[in-house]
C-alpha cells in the first residue's frame, strides 16, 4: 500500500496533532484557492510549522513533519474569504516540495503510520485527570470527541496542544512516535514548568 500523496502545505506558527482541531481565518489568495479545492474535493491539506519565514508574503520554508488537515467546518462570511475549522488527522514527512506560481506550496509527503492503540498506564493517570479538569475549564467544544481518557496517545496529543511551551518543543513532540514516550516529555515538561514557577516567585 502506498503511504505517500501530494497535498498542498500549509505553514503556520502553530503545530497541529492528529485529531486537534484548529480554527483558520483564510484570505490569502493561495490559500483561498486551495480551501475551494479541499472542500470541493473532501480533501486534505498538510499543516506545518514555519521553519523560516512568515505565515504571509512569502512562501516560508516548513518543517519537515506536520500533520494533515481536513476541512469540518466552513464558512465564507464575504467573498474570497473563510472561516475554518479543521482537524488534524496524520503524522506525515515531507519527501520533497515544490512552489506553484501562485505561491502555494505543494508537497509530497508519506504518512506515518499511526501507533497501535496503548492504554494510559498508571503513571501517567494524573495526567489524564489534569487533561479533564482542563476540558472542563476551557470548554468541551475546543477538544475533539469523543473524549478518550484511556488513550496514551489522545491525552498525549491534547495535553502537547496545551502545554504552554514555545512551538518547537511542541514539534519536537509531534516528531516523536511512541505515545508513552511523548506522555514521559509532557510529565517531564511539565515538572520543568512548575519548578520555573516557583523559582520565579
Amino acid at each position: 500500500m502506498d503511504h505517500t500523496l501530494e497535498i498542498p502545505l500549509f505553514p503556520l506558527g502553530t503545530v497541529l496533532f492528529p485529531a486537534g482541531l484548529l480554527p483558520l481565518r483564510i484570505f490569502e489568495p493561495r490559500y483561498v484557492e486551495m480551501t475551494r479545492a479541499c472542500i470541493r474535493d473532501n480533501s486534505v491539506f498538510g499543516v506545518t510549522l514555519i521553519r523560516a519565514g512568515y505565515e504571509v508574503g512569502k512562501p516560508a520554508v516548513p518543517c519537515d513533519i506536520g500533520c494533515t488537515a481536513r476541512i469540518v467546518e466552513w464558512q465564507e462570511p464575504e467573498p474570497d474569504r473563510f472561516m475554518l475549522l479543521a482537524q488534524g488527522e496524520s503524522v506525515f514527512r515531507i519527501l520533497r516540495r515544490r512552489t506553484t506560481d501562485s505561491g502555494l506550496i505543494v508537497g509530497r509527503v508519506e504518512l506515518r503510520e499511526p501507533a497501535d492503540p496503548a492504554p494510559l498506564p498508571e503513571r501517567h493517570e494524573r495526567l489524564a485527570q489534569l487533561l479533564q479538569e482542563l476540558i472542563e475549564q476551557i470548554g468541551q467544544e475546543h477538544f475533539p470527541r469523543p473524549s478518550r481518557f484511556d488513550d496514551a496517545a489522545w491525552v498525549g496529543n491534547r495535553l502537547c496542544e496545551l502545554l504552554p511551551v514555545e512551538p518547537e518543543r511542541k514539534q519536537k513532540l509531534l516528531e516523536t512516535a511512541d505515545p508513552l514516550a511523548v506522555l514521559d516529555e509532557v510529565e517531564r515538561l511539565m515538572q520543568q514548568l512548575r519548578q520555573d514557577g516557583d523559582g520565579a516567585e
